[in-house]
């Protein structure tokens, strides 16, 4: 790490290209550059996820965390360059006072041309984030729904601020159990006429997948309680019996369905670096999840 103490968002791009001439590495091969906006409590953990992203997605990865106070405009930085954490480059950069404001001022000399940018809010993220001055400039805007205090609150928000190109990594959290659960439906397309979610209490990815298969089956789709973690188990009604998928806990889902022996599914839980791959992969809007927002039904 370098550490650049009451700098500016020019000098923290030119330090950044010096340490890339001085390591004898051109900046081509950056495929976006990734904005954070944080809080310091999320800072650490969102930061390291985008740097082991990097390994598959070699970006420029720009934190920034305001940090309003009364005391005189003052932006602080730590850059790294490549190194052992993978090719992309870093910096770390808390705006201090009246600065706090600004953050859009900052990022934009730190942004790499004629690549995507994508905005990603690991806490409190703006209620339209793509009317955000951050925001405007990101094709792709990620959000967290699962760190906030209010999840009901929390995805009204986000249905009523949705954009194309939004999308959240409570949504993304819930790919294993829609492929599962895709690849069921695909085996003799059986005829479901009710649907029983077991997750832990005030979890968004429930919410969502509880939506999600509302819309695809059309059918009753009921969420009940459980100890967790995260979704626990759903249980399909058909005239043949139940088809259920369930994982109380590690890495691995037991499907069982009428007529046949119960299998094991491979269903781990991933860290924000997994999460964040998924959604680099495509930058293109998630239409999906967009439907899903548009049909959620909420207190």
């Amino acid at each position: 790490m370098i550490r650049l103490d009451d700098t500016s968002g020019g000098a923290v791009a030119a330090a950044i290209a010096a340490e890339r001439h001085r390591n004898g590495s051109p900046a081509t091969g950056m495929v976006l550059t990734l904005l954070i906006m944080s809080d310091e409590e999320f800072e650490s953990d969102a930061t390291a996820g985008a740097v082991a992203a990097a390994r598959e997605h070699p970006m420029r990865i720009v934190t920034l965390i305001p940090r309003p106070s009364r005391q005189a405009p003052r932006l602080d930085a730590e850059i790294a360059v490549g190194g052992d954490d993978g090719p992309g480059e870093v910096a770390v950069m808390r705006l201090r006072g009246e600065l706090a404001e600004h953050a859009n001022s900052v990022a934009i000399p730190l942004l790499l041309t004629d690549t995507p940018v994508v905005a990603y809010w690991p806490s409190s993220a703006p209620d339209v984030p793509a009317d955000d001055p951050i925001g405007r400039h990101a094709q792709r805007r990620i959000t967290d729904t699962s760190t906030a205090d209010d999840i009901s609150g929390e995805l009204q928000r986000r249905k009523v601020g949705y954009r194309p190109g939004d999308t959240d990594l409570a949504w993304t959290r819930l790919t294993p159990w829609r492929s599962a659960l895709a690849s069921v439906m695909d085996q003799g397309d059986p005829r479901v006429s009710a649907v029983t979610i077991s997750a832990e209490p005030d979890n968004p990815s429930a919410v969502l997948l509880q939506a999600w298969l509302a819309t695809a089956l059309r059918v009753p789709v009921d969420l009940i309680a459980s100890r967790g973690p995260g979704i626990t188990a759903v249980v399909m009604s058909t005239a043949e019996g139940e088809i259920s998928i369930e994982r109380p806990s590690g890495d691995t889902a037991t499907l069982r369905r009428p007529g046949t022996a119960e299998s094991r599914i491979a269903m781990p839980r991933r860290d924000i670096a997994g999460l964040l791959s998924e959604e680099l992969r495509r930058l293109d809007p998630d239409d999906v999840y967009g439907n899903v927002l548009a049909h959620l039904a909420l207190p």
